[in-house]
């Protein structure tokens, strides 16, 4: 059987470009090589795009200095990444993308597009559920309608903080202290804060502004943080659940990937029927948002009432060591490398089905 080429897409000019090196390392470490050869593509955080030579480059940094341009060509008669090297071009035919990428120009939408331009399957939700998923308000817009709850939450635009006293007399008249205050689009929890008064919301409201022009206030919720793992096309379906120990007052970016006192458990016990809606409402979500591939979508189960309210859905998770996703498909016996290929097959199913579609028209 002849092999197929995956380019594994890392990097990437958000927030997350660190967290995507290590993702792309896990992914690449565990693709099957008697099924698939492996093209490595990483995007600096000044936008270059580079020919990788080896994961060692990865790991260490190096590949940051490579000097072989890499393009992916937005031509759909060439399905190939174009590599640019002493004035001469050589191209190089590509079946699959996965890219490996986190947060903003990456999992928002962004690559998504220009690899329907060129016609070149890839992992993961498409363009419009990338767009939606990303933007943590129109998540909650589409979420409002499917019965699901979630927290109260008051929208802010970056123009609006000229004006800071009357933003804060807003938020203060909708919400309760203490109050999440979140970029609506950003990942790895990069640019949240937590504020228990109004000087901490002030400050929040300039850190999140930092990250994106649109900000969400949302109530806080007195609850344990879960997580599920959704996987597959037309007929998805959810993991177990996953609860996130955080070692911090919540689990910022620091949390999550600098503190080892931060811990995950695969199948926590969880009140009455909360596990079962869980993992319902997390195939309700990701259905909504016209998800396929992969997404994790992040609850809380309110500790007094134990209620399920829904928090986030990412459309790329983390494939790092101590990423969820991978981890809960493995306790339901489908290991990173098998979990890989499932993903790159539901890529091929995807165009072969879009290309049905489009042939028909």
């Amino acid at each position: 059987m002849n092999k197929r080429t995956v380019a594994v897409l890392f990097g990437g000019q958000s927030s997350e470009h660190e967290v995507s090196c290590v993702s792309a390392t896990t992914i690449i470490s565990n693709i099957n090589s008697d099924l698939y050869n492996v093209v490595m593509i990483g995007i600096t955080k000044d936008g270059r795009w580079l020919k990788v030579n080896s994961l060692e480059d990865i790991k260490s940094g190096q590949w940051v200095k490579g000097n072989v341009t890499a393009i992916i060509s937005p031509d759909a008669s060439h399905k190939a990444v174009l590599f640019l090297e002493n004035n001469k071009v050589v191209l190089e035919k590509i079946d699959v993308v996965f890219p490996a990428l986190h947060g903003l120009l990456g999992e928002d939408g962004t690559v998504q597009g220009l690899l329907e331009l060129a016609g070149i399957p890839y992992v993961g939700c498409g363009v419009v559920a990338s767009g939606v998923s990303m933007d943590k308000l129109f998540t909650k817009i589409i979420v409002d309608k499917l019965g699901v709850k979630q927290a109260k939450y008051v929208a802010v635009n970056k123009r609006e903080l000229e004006k800071m006293d009357q933003v804060v007399e807003k938020i203060e008249k909708e919400l309760k202290y203490p109050v999440f205050i979140k970029p609506s689009n950003a990942g790895s929890s990069r640019g949240i804060s937590k504020a228990a008064k109004r000087e901490e919301l002030m400050k929040g409201l300039a850190i999140a502004a930092e990250h994106d022009k649109k900000i969400l206030v949302e109530e806080g919720i007195n609850g344990r943080e879960v997580e599920c793992a959704v996987l597959g096309g037309n007929e998805p379906k959810a993991s177990g659940v996953g609860e996130i120990l955080a070692a911090a007052d919540f689990y910022d970016y620091d949390a999550k990937y600098n503190n080892a006192e931060s811990k995950t458990i695969i199948g926590p016990e969880l009140p009455g029927n909360a596990a079962e809606l869980i993992r319902e409402y997390a195939v309700k979500v990701f259905k909504a948002v016209d998800g396929y591939g992969l997404s994790r979508v992040d609850f809380f189960v309110e500790r007094e009432t134990g209620e399920v309210i829904f928090n986030e859905i990412n459309t790329l998770p983390g494939f790092t060591a101590i990423s969820m996703y991978p981890m809960l498909w493995e306790a339901k016996g489908i290991g990173k490398p098998q979990l890989i290929d499932k993903l790159i097959q539901l890529a091929f199913a995807r165009a072969e089905e879009a290309g049905g579609e489009r042939n028909a028209q």
